[in-house]
């Protein structure tokens, strides 16, 4: 896991360039929305996020010159939290913008946790699991931007095709961008 973090941190430093500036961004999210994409994990809180997204990748081009960003999510009632890194692409459309992304993270959720009435399994099922993203923001001034997005986090059923418990979460966060 240390070279995962070691690559991220390569990947974000040699491959940027000083022409987009690097941001930091921090949110507060509801956690355990219900949607289509998951299966109940039965936990609740607030979600505090804080994250920090390098300048575009000029080395990963054929791919857009994606963001690379670490991301770190502390729940606030005890339930899952999880850290990871990944890549986000900004397509602007004036000051308005559109922020897909996708990444990994290590969550800290129980090994194992079963529903007493129906017997399912409400653990999230590997403890490295994907976390694609959306936002929806609006540039607020030369340096902050203010966006409404989902983070989804789960194994996408990879580990097993009946059972994909993972968590939603839906909130606001504002991110201030270095020059």
């Amino acid at each position: 896991m240390r070279s995962f973090w070691l690559a991220i941190a390569a990947l974000g430093t040699c491959t940027t360039t000083p022409a987009f500036a690097q941001e930091v961004f921090g949110g507060v999210y509801a956690h355990e929305v219900e949607t289509p994409f998951t299966f109940a994990v039965d936990e609740s809180g607030t979600d505090v996020m804080l994250g920090y997204r390098f300048g575009e990748a000029e080395g990963l081009s054929f791919l857009g010159k994606p963001q690379p960003y670490l991301v770190a999510s502390l729940n606030t009632a005890g339930d899952t939290s999880f850290a990871g890194a990944g890549l986000s692409w900004r397509i602007e459309a004036g000051p308005v913008f559109v922020r897909p992304g996708i990444g990994l993270v290590v969550h800290d959720g129980p090994d194992l946790k079963i529903d007493p009435v129906t017997g399912e399994h409400r653990e999230l099922g590997s403890r490295v699991l994907f976390e694609p993203e959306i936002a929806v923001g609006v540039q607020l001034s030369e340096r902050v931007a203010a966006e409404a997005s989902w983070v989804h986090i789960s194994h996408a059923r990879l580990f097993n095709w009946e059972q994909n418990p993972g968590i939603d979460m839906m909130g606001v966060r504002l991110s201030y961008r270095f020059d």
